[in-house]
């Protein structure tokens, strides 16, 4: 049986707990806020706070397995929603993320000791120490995922970027990461069983991380169920190409090289971005006023933003997998990525959508341009993109992870079972 645990309970999470659930393998999921839509009060609060609370709602697991720890949470949410920064600041601040993740990480492990019959603990980048320290005293095996790069490769080019685009540095928040969290996150990886990754890519990153000792597998994450085709306009309507980019709005995402590359094109397409700011930047607040931007949607309006759209642009420098390129493909959007992450592993390259250099904006230009002109093209890619999508499902991640799971607690390697390549084999 697994414990697993995560503070706010993502799209992969919640995938994770479902399938860990459904193989009869979930001893208990913890995490800091869970909301159940059925209780009385819903009905009762403004729909803005029961959207809020419907993101914390955990439908794919048993209640008897839900496991909560919310006072701080719940309290960083409204020091959020007051503007109370000092009290959140990045690592620092009493009730900053960093802060609700060590808070969960060290109830976990407290309940270790209590917990009958756990055979692994599942954890995530940043909330897993104390947990992994408590399970190796126990005899218990530590299953690690980590979500995006390792971090000593994102701090190599967020150096580059920060030196290449100084006015965009203050949004990258992970920037200010000090050494004792770099040195807790190097602690986790060593602790680790196996370490779990979404892409080829973040592997890769790991190498940085000199000699591990646990087995690393790729398990990608999944696409949801695939939409009815999206109808085009025809080649001679003239109509702008329209173009989308979703994720929080930092110099991580590339979003100063979409700009660019945007203001190449003049009046041939239309931009919206959809995602938060993460701090003042004044060439991006200057960009804001100009292109359409949407702060925030539930899952369910992204979906319906994208299906309004021609194509995604996703130039990410640094990235785990990016969810939203195979929700966007999901939708019939193809997508333009760089290699930064989990573009390789899903996009071929000219047919579902494009892949083009990190800080290249002539490159994104150039393909955006092709779009525009070229709406046979872009309908051609629109299907495959939906075909593409189609063999990524939540399924097969839920299966694959399940695999992974049953071999690390029964000792087993990828290698054993034939699942590594002989490149991937030469990372561990």
């Amino acid at each position: 049986m697994v414990i697993l645990s995560h503070p706010t309970g993502n799209a992969n999470v919640r995938e994770a707990a479902k399938a860990l659930n459904d193989a009869g393998l979930l001893s208990e999921f913890w995490t800091s806020v869970y909301w159940r839509p059925e209780h009385s009060l819903n009905a009762l609060l403004p729909a803005s706070l029961r959207r809020e609370l419907g993101r914390r709602s955990f439908p794919q697991v048993p209640p008897s397995r839900l496991r909560s720890h919310p006072w701080m949470e719940a309290a960083r949410l409204l020091a959020t929603k007051f503007g109370s920064s000092g009290l959140v600041r990045h690592e620092v601040g009493r009730l900053s993320v960093d802060a609700i993740y060590r808070s969960l990480d060290r109830r976990v492990a407290a309940e270790l000791k209590h917990a009958p019959n756990v055979s692994a603990v599942y954890a995530y980048e940043d909330g897993a120490v104390e947990s992994f320290r408590a399970a190796q005293d126990l005899g218990i095996k530590t299953i690690y995922e980590l979500p995006i790069g390792y971090w000593r490769a994102w701090r190599e080019l967020m150096d580059d970027e920060a030196a290449l685009q100084p006015e965009w540095a203050v949004t990258l928040p992970g920037y200010r990461d000090s050494s004792e969290k770099r040195d807790r996150k190097d602690e986790e990886l060593a602790r680790a069983s196996r370490i779990l990754v979404p892409s080829q890519y973040v592997r890769e990153t790991l190498r940085a991380a000199g000699s591990l000792k646990a087995e690393i597998s790729v398990v990608p994450y999944g696409a949801p169920a695939v939409n009815a085709p999206v109808q085009r306009s025809s080649p001679s309507s003239g109509r702008k190409l329209r173009v989308i980019f979703i994720g929080m709005l930092s110099q991580r995402k590339g979003v100063r090289y979409l700009l660019e590359a945007i203001e190449q094109l003049g009046s041939a397409v239309e931009l919206t971005l959809i995602g938060r700011r993460v701090s003042d930047c004044h060439p991006l607040d200057s960009a804001l006023k100009v292109h359409r931007w949407i702060p925030s949607l539930s899952h369910a309006q992204v979906l319906q933003e994208l299906q309004q759209h021609d194509v995604m642009a996703f130039p990410s420098i640094f990235e785990g997998f990016g969810l939203v390129v195979l929700e966007a493909m999901a939708c019939g959007v193809p997508v333009i990525a760089t290699p930064n992450g989990a573009a390789p592993d899903i996009i071929h390259d000219g047919e579902d959508g494009f892949i083009v250099p990190i800080r290249d904006s002539r490159a994104l230009a150039e393909k955006l341009e092709l779009l525009s002109r070229d709406r046979h093209l872009l309908a051609s890619m629109s299907e495959a993109a939906q075909q593409t999508a189609a063999q990524h499902s939540w399924q097969l991640y839920r299966d694959r992870l399940i695999e992974t799971v049953r071999r690390t607690l029964a000792g087993d390697s990828d290698e054993e079972f034939g699942l590594l390549s002989p490149q991937l084999q030469e990372c561990n």
